[in-house]
């Protein structure tokens, strides 16, 4: 078997047709092992997506019926996820416990994807999120590539050199990442080669920029694995491919878009680099035992005013007033940072170019029809991440890392109230408010005597991530998990539910506060 072929058997399998990714079998990566289970897919088209209102809409009208507990349950569970860091000696030396993660759709398919790995060539753990719009071909190929060419930027010089020699002379790699996936969470097998010929030239041209002994910094190679990926899915799909399928499927990836946010965790050292509206927050626990949330990456959007001035400067000031309309970059989209999305970055000669020598099938995208209005100095949108660095503490018990579908429904103090009292079994019992609503005595009491019930049986959940799906779909307006809302929220037909939420991908990773304390007390002696 060729060198190349050994090397790629771990890219993700995907086959993808005009309407669905198409289910593919089980395979493990020299690069590191990997299961997967394919899950059936259908892109769906949105680009200027709904805002999905932080309080629900009354479902009272809604042609839904309630499901049992169990049926609830099965919904909420199917995608969950958990690992856990192995201890060795009968010792944890990470500071990382595991983390816990689960998806929840509301497009049809699921537009989000996550990924978790270890880097085995350098220590440390990735875990990020990737929220896909105008479908989810971007999304996925983020999924399987952004960890590599992470990893690969970490990789001192000398390193470099053994992996390119192994290739030159046929030998067998080390692998670079450990793969922590879920059964449903696939890698496309026929752009292996493809991606890992990108690859390549990214790891050589590492070669030449670098000099022997050289150890690269995280926050440089965070940085740069973002931009190289997202200018690789922009070549790539300029220079098409000989296949067919190929040609399509670089087409998709960068004519449809996707955000990132994502976590390096090496000892104490927490890097947050993020490029959109995902969001991480950190749950902090104080002296009296309750939790506070910690922000560690900034929106990117039109409520952040950084992001507007940024924006602006970057254009004539003739475009002053069109390049931001109704809080959308150009109108149109929300993010104001993504990979692909060729359609806010391309002139418009290069899109008509790139489009007339594509294939038949792309013609039938509703997103390659149209030139955003007022187009006039690209590119207009960037993948450059906004890089946030935190030294862990003992007292960071906890890390949350959420599409936007998480945080329209709950805020962030919320979020890690909700996670903390899960992880330690501690209930803060806050004095019960109603949201200025009136209630009588009789519905008061039932509030109580639901909050009694709800301690009783708060651990029903085996995943902190699935838990806080449960508070995110069925919280009312009361602050507690209401089963006749979630079971609503949950048997909504495929076109409904986007209108109600948007698709909610969570990852929780939990800390070693003990092993934290430890490192921190040997940095400092």
């Amino acid at each position: 078997m060729p060198v190349t072929s050994q090397l790629l058997r771990g890219f993700p399998r995907a086959k993808v047709l005009a309407s669905s990714l198409l289910p593919c079998q089980q395979h493990q990566s020299q690069f590191g092992p990997a299961t997967h289970r394919p899950a059936s897919r259908h892109p769906s088209h949105v680009w200027q997506r709904h805002q999905p209102s932080r309080s629900y809409r009354k479902t009272s009208a809604l042609h839904s019926y309630i499901l049992t507990p169990p049926q609830v349950n099965s919904i909420l569970k199917a995608n969950e996820y958990s690992f856990k860091v192995p201890e060795f000696d009968g010792k944890n030396v990470s500071s990382v416990m595991g983390f816990e993660s689960n998806q929840l759709p509301a497009n049809a398919p699921i537009e989000d994807r996550r990924s978790a790995a270890t880097c085995l060539q350098t220590r440390g753990m990735l875990l990020g999120v990737f929220d896909g719009h105008a479908g989810c071909a971007c999304a996925q190929a983020l999924s399987e590539r952004l960890f590599y060419y992470i990893a690969v930027s970490l990789l001192p010089h000398d390193t470099l050199c053994e992996l390119e020699a192994a290739v030159e002379s046929g030998r067998a790699l080390s692998p670079i990442l450990q793969w922590h996936k879920h059964p449903n969470d696939y890698f496309s097998r026929e752009a292996q080669t493809l991606y890992f010929n990108s690859l390549r030239t990214y790891w050589q041209e590492l070669i030449d920029l670098t000099s022997p002994g050289e150890v690269p910094e995280t926050r440089e190679a965070l940085l740069n694995a973002f931009k190289r990926l997202d200018s690789d899915i922009s070549l790539e799909a300029q220079v098409g491919d000989p296949n067919a399928f190929l040609h399509y499927w670089v087409l998709r990836v960068a004519f449809s878009g996707a955000t990132a946010c994502v976590a390096h965790i090496d000892g104490s050292d927490l890097f947050i680099a993020n490029a959109g509206d995902a969001r991480a927050v950190l749950g902090v626990q104080e002296e009296d035992g309750s939790f506070s949330a910690h922000t560690l990456s900034n929106d990117h959007c039109a409520q952040n005013e950084e992001e507007v001035t940024r924006i602006r400067g970057e254009h004539p000031s003739s475009e002053r007033k069109t390049v931001i309309r109704q809080d959308r970059l150009l109108g149109l989209l929300m993010p104001f940072r993504a990979f692909g999305d060729v359609k806010f970055k391309w002139s418009i000669e290069l899109q008509k170019r790139v489009l007339e020598s594509g294939p038949d099938q792309l013609h039938e995208n509703e997103h390659t029809k149209f030139i955003p209005p007022n187009y006039h100095t690209p590119p207009y949108l960037t993948a450059e991440p906004e890089i946030t660095y935190h030294k862990l503490r003992p007292q960071d018990r906890f890390l949350v890392i959420g599409s936007d579908g998480l945080w329209e429904t709950l805020h962030r103090q919320e979020v890690v109230r909700v996670v903390g009292e899960y992880l330690t079994g501690v209930h803060q019992r806050q004095p019960l408010t109603v949201g200025g609503y009136r209630v009588t005595l009789g519905q008061m009491q039932g509030l109580l005597e639901e909050r009694k019930a709800r301690v009783s049986s708060a651990f029903e959940d085996q995943n902190s991530a699935t838990h806080l799906m449960r508070h995110a779909v069925g919280n009312n307006e009361f602050g507690t998990v209401d089963h006749e809302r979630l079971s609503k929220m949950l048997s909504l037909p495929e076109e409904l539910a986007r209108m109600y939420r948007d698709d909610i991908t969570i990852i929780i990773t939990q800390f070693n506060p003990h092993v934290i304390g430890a490192q921190r007390q040997e940095g400092q002696s």
